[in-house]
């Protein structure tokens, strides 16, 4: 059986170093600005042991006589991806989709390197048997990978070895005979603070001459040097769940990683000192495919939420059956439909590595492409329910205390309603739907879902590279080369059906 809620939990109390405010956490299953949300992924653990849900969330690798999540599992059918979609589906419906960085988010992507362990063979380090060693330690332990594989953006006009400072990003400063020690830092650690490891790489592409800064690893969180400084924590902000429903409980924070001189042994060191393994890992193996398969599922699920809001909101506001409301939720429906069918198509054309028997991943066009639809939809989806939302969103009381107070209850009650929606379900109503639109942690997620997979002129690009633009223009070109100019007839004539 996997790991607890509660042995998560107990699993976080290991002195890691947090920063928030100028002070050190010193622990974040019960500081208010982390609690809540750490008692949301706790959930996820303990739904995976529920016995309604064990079988949609967990299997039992063949040979093995213990389940690990779904997630972990490297599927090798169609069949298997589909189940482990499920399982995605599962969890981000836990969170109506605001979990973005969950457990089964890095799981996924550990899946995807074990699919091709052959990219970790550098030409002078090995890193096979590490790999193995980790994705066992992984598994076995239903650990949660959080990661950090973003430089700071300092100078972006400048190679990593080309900046001001020589430790600007995490750059190996020793070798030891037992390891290295590492310095520098990594930025957007989303759901960092609550990992039990933290894996340090880079996604971006480095120079030949940045092979200093070219290696990737994993270390627990309490490893000393290391410090998470926490961006504002909107769940410490909350009011209350009544009052901030969903950042209150589903916050994952951000956080910029410090290594301080850090040491790193060997045996937890994947990629070293090697420009092209540091790079290939997140996009030669299916790994990056699984985290579209894993982001793809949960913004499908995000949509249904939004476009549920937006159904709720108009039958209280009284106005659903009007003609230009029941357009915008048709415009609603069909987006979400549009990212559903995404995620379906991209399994039913799915992909296959190595020969026979090979891991299989979702289509890389379909994730590609989807890139691209998911940062470009969410913002439309976002002023489309302001917009049927209009005014209440704005004019709502402060609290949950207003509607409780002897005097201010019964005006409340009073002139915030609608026909058959009283004040405090309206009220409820609102709150939750300004948390997901209009509040700071809305507009986080609005940011987060831009650019989660990265900046416009590096997906754009990317969709040329794993497409077959070759193809699309020979198809196009058959159309020309189905006619020629000599076949002008004479006089007026007429076309003759391509006889």
């Amino acid at each position: 059986m996997t790991r607890s809620g509660q042995e998560y939990l107990d699993s976080l109390r290991d002195g890691r170093a947090v920063w928030l405010d100028g002070e050190l956490v010193k622990d974040v299953t019960e500081h208010p600005a982390f609690r809540n949300t750490a008692r949301s992924i706790a959930n996820l653990y303990d739904m995976a042991r529920d016995a309604e849900l064990r079988d949609v969330l967990t299997v039992r690798p063949e040979g093995q006589d213990r389940a690990v999540l779904r997630a972990y599992h490297v599927p090798r059918t169609q069949a298997e991806l589909i189940e482990r979609r499920k399982a995605f589906k599962t969890w981000s419906e836990a969170s109506y989709g605001f979990l973005g960085r969950s457990p089964d988010y890095m799981a996924a992507g550990i899946a995807g390197f074990v699919s091709t362990p052959e990219i970790f063979a550098g030409e002078t380090f090995d890193g096979r048997d590490n790999l193995a060693a980790y994705y066992r330690r992984m598994t076995e332990g239903d650990l949660y990978q959080s990661f950090t594989i973003t430089n700071p953006q300092i100078d972006r006009t400048r190679a990593a070895s080309e900046q001001e400072e020589d430790d600007l990003y995490v750059r190996v400063v020793k070798e030891r005979d037992d390891g290295i020690v590492v310095r520098g830092a990594k930025m957007i650690g989303t759901g960092a603070v609550f990992g039990d490891e933290i894996i340090v790489g880079t996604i971006e592409p480095l120079q030949r001459q940045d092979v200093e800064y070219a290696l990737c690893f994993s270390v627990p969180l309490d490893t000393p040097g290391l410090k998470f400084i926490s961006r504002t924590s909107y769940e410490g902000q909350a009011r209350s769940v009544f009052d901030n429903p969903l950042s209150a409980r589903f916050d994952e924070n951000d956080a910029l990683l410090v290594c301080d001189d850090v040491f790193v042994p060997w045996e937890r060191v994947l990629t070293y000192r090697d420009v092209d393994t540091t790079f290939r890992m997140w996009w030669f193996t299916p790994a990056y495919n699984n985290f579209v398969h894993q982001a793809a599922t949960r913004f499908w699920t995000k949509l249904e939420f939004l476009t549920g809001l937006a159904i709720l909101v108009t039958r209280a506001n009284n106005t659903y059956d009007l003609p230009p409301v029941q357009m915008q939720i048709g415009r609603l429906i069909g987006w979400l439909n549009i990212a559903k069918s995404m995620v379906l198509a991209a399994e039913t054309t799915c992909e296959r590595v190595g020969g026979e028997g090979g891991a299989v991943h979702i289509n890389r066009e379909i994730a590609s492409a989807h890139r691209a639809m998911a940062g470009d939809l969410y913002p439309k989806v976002l002023a489309e329910i302001k917009m049927l939302a209009g005014g209440g969103l704005i004019q709502l009381p402060a609290s949950g205390y207003d509607l409780k107070h002897p005097e201010l209850g019964p005006l409340v009650a009073k002139y915030v309603r609608s026909p058959g929606t009283p004040a405090e379900q309206r009220i409820k109503l609102l709150k939750l739907a300004w948390d997901a639109l209009g509040s700071e942690f809305a507009a986080r997620h609005e940011q987060y879902e831009r650019f989660y997979h990265g900046a416009p002129h590096v997906y754009l690009p990317g969709i040329v590279r794993d497409g077959n633009p070759d193809l699309l223009a020979a198809f196009t070109q058959s159309c020309l080369d189905g006619y020629q100019l000599d076949e002008l007839p004479d006089g007026t004539g007429g076309f003759d059906g391509g006889r």
